[in-house]
This record gives structure tokens, C-alpha cells and sequence, in this order.
């Protein structure tokens, strides 16, 4: 059925099947399939982690730790080290292997009856709501609206409520007020804010806020920092839910080197190191949404405004391009697998300027043969 506003809202049924297909959008699909096997020689333009991290520093951090792995792994200072990070009490703060367990967590251990996910975003929130059994509604943002966020187009009803801010992969960044409204007694609303260290000044981040009830906010080191093959990121929540997503969890769940880059990643250096390096992003994002403009005449349309490392853009053959291009050497992520999207669209992960305009000049190439 159609929402009022700009939005549609999807009721129940959305279990899929054990692949996690559901509705034909492949939810396990993940922006990493377009670079494995014979993509691995590609430009990668397809996965949302920065090319040139981790820094030397931060590697020679993890590394340094490999000489206590005799050890179970002691998370009291890194966790310390995040909640000092938001102004908040270490009882508000949960250490998870990526903030993908984290949803993995909050399907399993919460008592949730409605869970609603706004999309198009990351999803594996969905993904494992359905594993563990639930019915999931979708609120779908459009993209004629920008794909902007109308908090009356969440159902009363929910008591689950997950949103990616700035959102993965339409890079819309909702205002904080906008999202905050989403909260009610007796409803748990989870921000995924993976990207918000990628935004100046992280404006319209809710991460560090007690006055918004019912508010989980996950975070994830691995875009900025270039550790997604570490698994590390958090959970900031009320103590009762911290404590109820930690008794789902398998001990010790995150690696002494995980620990250590994420006591690392809090410290006033890197904060200004990644502060600096979401300024540089603007900047080069910027230089790719207005060279992807020039190709307006082709049909080529940037959603937007774009606030993430990543733009959503729609074009007419989408899929035979991206083909073309990865004979060009450039892999790019397919946008049919997130719900709200379908095959006209593609996500391109910012890159620098000299990248960019190589991959600029090999889409120039690619529509002109696909309109052969």
C-alpha cells in the first residue's frame, strides 16, 4: 500500500528464503562480490572502505599486539576509550567483531513483534531480523522525494526501528531532529552511523545522545580506517540494553588486535587524522558527482545531496554498463539488490581525484558502447 508522504510502506512476509532473497533483492549481496575471484585485478569502486588505510601507524599498533596473543582478549580499555570518545559511561558501550554482529545481536536478543527497516540501506539489518525469525516491514524512502526521510511514514506500531544515517547506499545524511522523532516509549531505534566519521564535523550524529529514548547507535571502524577485514565496531545504547545484546554475544567475541586498533582509532590523533580525512572526502566527492554531471545528456542522474564516501547514481542500462566497465578495468557495486532500487542504479565509492578521472574517462567509454 501506498504511505501518506513520501514513502511506501511494506507490511510482514518478508522472511525470504536461507540465502537471504527476499521480494528478488539478494540481501546477501555485498559490495565485496564485485572485487573477488577475477574482479580482485579491478579498480575498486564497488567497496565503501577508504583505499589507503590503514595508516602506518595504525598497522604498526595491531601488529605490536600480536606478541600478546598468548592472552584471552581484555576489552576494558578500548571499550573505556569509546565511551570516552562520546562523553558517555563504559556501561553504554558494547565492543562487537563489526558493527554487522551487532544487528546480528539485536534480532537475536531483543523481544521485538514489529521490527521496521527504512529503506534503501545496508542490508543486513534485515537480513538478520528475518534469520532470527521475525516478519519485517519496510518503509521504502523514494527517489523522486530524494529519498528522504517522513517519520510519519514509520507505522506507530513498530517497536523496532532500524535507519542508516548517512544512509548506505543512497549517501543521504537525515537530520538528526528528523531521525530523533522516529523514538517512542516502548520502541528501540536503531542509527547505523558506519559512515558518520566520513561526514566534517560529523553534523546530525546521534552518537553520544541520552536524551533520545529507546536510541541504539552502531558504529563501525572499518570504512575510515580500512579494517574490514579485522572486524570492529560498537554499540551505544542504554545500560539494560547494552547488558541484554552482551549476554547474546560468545565470549571474548573481539580479537586482541580489534581491541587494540579500536583503543588506537579514539585517541586525539586519530580523531584529527580522520576528521581531516572527511574533509578530503568532501572534496573529492564533490570532483566525482560533478564529473558524473557531464554525462547528464546520457541520461546519468546523481542522487543527491550526497553527504557519504559513496554515491547512488541512475542510469539508463545500468547492468551493461557496469559489465563494460569491469572490461575497463573498474569494478563498481550493482544497486538492484537493495530494496527500494532496481537494475537502472549503481553505487560508486569516492576515490581520489587521479582514480576518479580514470573512471570517469572509462564510463565516457562505457556508454558510448552501450549505446551501440
Amino acid at each position: 500500500m501506498r504511505a501518506e508522504g513520501p514513502a511506501e510502506v511494506h507490511n510482514g512476509g518478508h522472511h525470504g528464503d536461507a540465502l537471504g532473497h527476499a521480494d528478488g533483492h539478494d540481501l546477501r549481496h555485498h559490495g565485496d562480490a564485485e572485487v573477488r575471484d577475477d574482479g580482485s585485478a579491478l579498480v575498486d569502486l564497488a567497496v565503501n572502505v577508504r583505499a589507503d588505510t590503514p595508516p602506518r601507524w595504525l598497522r604498526e599498533r595491531v601488529a605490536a599486539s600480536l606478541a600478546n596473543l598468548a592472552a584471552y582478549p581484555d576489552g576494558r580499555a578500548a571499550r573505556a576509550a569509546v565511551a570516552a570518545r562520546h562523553g558517555l559511561p563504559v556501561e553504554r558501550v558494547l565492543l562487537t567483531a563489526g558493527a554487522a554482529e551487532a544487528f546480528v545481536l539485536l534480532a537475536r536478543a531483543l523481544k521485538v513483534r514489529q521490527p521496521v527497516v527504512v529503506h534503501p540501506q545496508f542490508t543486513e539489518p534485515e537480513a538478520a531480523l528475518r534469520d532470527a525469525g521475525h516478519s519485517v516491514d519496510r518503509v521504502v524512502l523514494r527517489a523522486e522525494d530524494g529519498f528522504r526521510l517522513d517519520p510519519a511514514a514509520v507505522p506507530e506500531t513498530a517497536d523496532l526501528v532500524v535507519i542508516g544515517n548517512p544512509t548506505n547506499p543512497t549517501s543521504v545524511l537525515h537530520p538528526a531532529e528528523t531521525v530523533a522523532r522516529l523514538a517512542r516509549a516502548g520502541r528501540t531505534l536503531v542509527v547505523d552511523e558506519a559512515f558518520m566519521d566520513a561526514v566534517p564535523g560529523e553534523r546530525e550524529a546521534l552518537a553520544g545522545r541520552t536524551d533520545v529514548p529507546g536510541l541504539v547507535v552502531l558504529r563501525s571502524l572499518t570504512k575510515t580506517w580500512g579494517l574490514a577485514g579485522l572486524r570492529i565496531g560498537y554499540v551505544l545504547a542504554a545500560p539494560e540494553t547494552i547488558a541484554e545484546l552482551e549476554r547474546a554475544q560468545p565470549l571474548w567475541p573481539v580479537s586482541t588486535p580489534a581491541l587494540v586498533a579500536a583503543e588506537a582509532c579514539m585517541g586525539a590523533q586519530a580523531l584529527a587524522e580522520a576528521a581531516h580525512a572527511a574533509h578530503r572526502v568532501a572534496a573529492d566527492r564533490a570532483h566525482l558527482v560533478a564529473g558524473l554531471e557531464e554525462f547528464a545528456v546520457d541520461g546519468v542522474r546523481v542522487a543527491g545531496p550526497a553527504d557519504g564516501p559513496f554515491v547512488l547514481v541512475r542510469l539508463p542500462r545500468a547492468g551493461a554498463v557496469r559489465r563494460r566497465l569491469r572490461t575497463l578495468g573498474f569494478a563498481v557495486r550493482r544497486g538492484d539488490t537493495f530494496p527500494g532500487l532496481d537494475e537502472e542504479w549503481l553505487r560508486l565509492a569516492v576515490r581520489d581525484r587521479a582514480t576518479v578521472n580514470r573512471f570517469l574517462q572509462a564510463l565516457d567509454q562505457a556508454l558510448a558502447l552501450t549505446r551501440e
